[in-house]
């Protein structure tokens, strides 16, 4: 961009602002504040901005706060499950859908794209403005990313085993180290083509799949790749009951244990979902030294309340590793993408656990989809409005019913408003939502698109289950269709 054509923006005297006290290494809200970005960056948060500007906006009316990191989503294929994940699980593999349920809803026919720009637009709508976005390869992943405007973290999956459970209840295991490394390859090379990309917005994570679909080696190999290249890491590990009892079935050691022993834990690493540690109520194990480990080695945990809630699981619990050191990000998984709502529950499921309202605050929840996922990535330029920071700007619309009586905006936000109340959206200092609507896609379209592939998907579900169960007996809808 010509720098005759980079234009400085001042949001004027706004209502509220969550600014970033460099003081006190927190948020806190400020009141008739001037924001002015210029580009990509911010300038100035305080009082009375007295430099040139191209263009004001008044702020009167508006809650201003940075935009939110959404650390663990699959926008590939969970739109497509609306309707059917909410009440889908298999009980004889504790609960969980992942293993044999889930992925017999994915439509294979039409692509991720439309899924991909529905998930988009809901993220960007609620005032995502950083993803990490755990979809397969496919091709144009990297241009629907740039087109959408976010700021993306394109994070290829790749591992060496795949589930099977050919009787209902028996998680198998089938190997193939070789296509795991060609899997791993690629997925490098897909890195590698998103930190180049042009528009300086789009970056990667190296993300060996799972804890047990990955050797020692491929661990080891990831942790290489990404160091040499400055970047994150993610795994999924401590997701499920079965998962727990096949790493210690092999290893004598919980999943969050050989991980550490095979050298993965470490700042740079997210654990997504980090839930079934030893000191889980469902799993009796004899140690206690997973959470210890994880805030010792500095890693993070995402964690994604809302799909597990669905299968009667919890974290135990949000305020107890916060106590115990743990950086917390806050990711969506599955839908709605909506990091309002997953606020809201990871709140309500940590007061519930603890049996204590004090468990964890709304200014913990706020952290985990700001600084606290910042952190993982390595950054302290976005998740906070400061000036350095980039422009990433959400606009609240203050005056909004759903916000009203606005005694304390985030409080409204997370425990009522959602994302109903955001109107305007920067990335980068670029307006990609304006007056509630977002700008990179046609949404009502790529609605329109996702429910015609579930159709299609649903109309398979038979021939791909050893069953032949259909759909509606997997998951049946809510009331009787008569």
């Amino acid at each position: 961009m010509n720098s005759t054509d980079v234009k400085t923006i001042v949001i004027r005297k706004t209502d509220w602002t969550v600014a970033w006290d460099a003081g006190k290494s927190r948020h806190v809200y400020r009141r008739g504040i001037d924001i002015a970005f210029r580009g990509n960056a911010i300038l100035h948060v305080g009082p009375e901005y007295d430099g040139p500007a191209d263009k004001e906006i008044d702020g009167r009316q508006s809650v201003v706060l940075p935009g939110l990191i959404n650390i663990h989503c699959h926008p590939y294929n969970q739109p497509t499950y609306k309707g059917v994940r909410e009440e889908l699980g298999n009980p004889k593999l504790y609960m969980s859908a992942l293993y044999d349920r889930t992925a017999l809803f994915q439509d294979h026919e039409g692509g991720p794209e439309a899924p991909c720009a529905y998930a988009l637009s809901e993220m960007l709508l609620s005032g995502v403005t950083t993803i990490a976005d755990l979809s397969p390869s496919y091709p144009g992943w990297i241009e629907l990313l740039a087109k959408s405007g976010v700021r993306a973290y394109v994070t290829p999956q790749f591992r060496e085993a795949r589930w099977d459970v050919p009787t209902g209840h028996r998680l198998d295991f089938v190997w193939d180290k070789e296509g795991g490394q060609k899997q791993f390859e690629k997925a490098l090379a897909l890195v590698d083509e998103a930190v180049a990309h042009p528009s300086g917005r789009l970056s990667g994570i190296v993300m060996p799949a799972q804890v047990d679909t990955c050797s020692a080696e491929m661990f080891q190999e990831s942790v290489k790749a990404a160091r040499a290249r400055k970047l994150p890491l993610q795994t999924h590990a401590a997701q499920s009951v079965v998962e727990f009892h096949e790493m210690t079935r092999r290893h004598g050691l919980t999943p969050i244990q050989w991980l550490d022993e095979v050298g993965f834990l470490a700042p740079d690493v997210t654990i997504g979902h980090g839930m079934f540690l030893d000191h889980h109520s469902l799993i009796h194990w004899e140690s206690r030294s997973d959470l210890g480990l994880l805030a010792k080695r500095g890693a993070t945990v995402a964690h994604c309340p809302t799909v597990f809630s669905r299968y009667g699981h919890t974290l135990e619990h949000f305020g107890s590793y916060l106590e115990a050191g743990v950086n917390m990000a806050i990711g969506t998984d599955t839908h709605p993408h909506n990091l309002w709502e997953e606020m809201r529950t990871a709140a309500i499921l940590a007061r519930v656990n603890a049996k204590d309202f004090r468990a964890v605050t709304t200014a913990d929840m706020f952290n985990a989809v700001t600084t606290g996922p910042a952190k993982a990535l390595g950054r302290e330029d976005i998740g906070r409005l400061a000036p350095g920071a980039k422009a990433d700007i959400v606009l609240v619309d203050a005056t909004h019913p759903i916000m009203r009586p606005l005694r304390d905006p985030l409080r409204s936000m997370v425990y009522t408003a959602a994302e109903r109340a955001v109107r305007d959206v920067y990335v980068d200092g670029v307006l990609r939502v304006e007056n509630g609507q977002v700008l990179g896609f046609d949404f009502a379209a790529a609605a329109e698109a996702v429910e015609q592939g579930q159709r299609r998907a649903e109309a398979t579900v038979a021939r791909r289950n050893p069953k032949g169960l259909s759909g509606r007996d997997i998951s049946p809808l809510a009331l009787e269709e008569m």
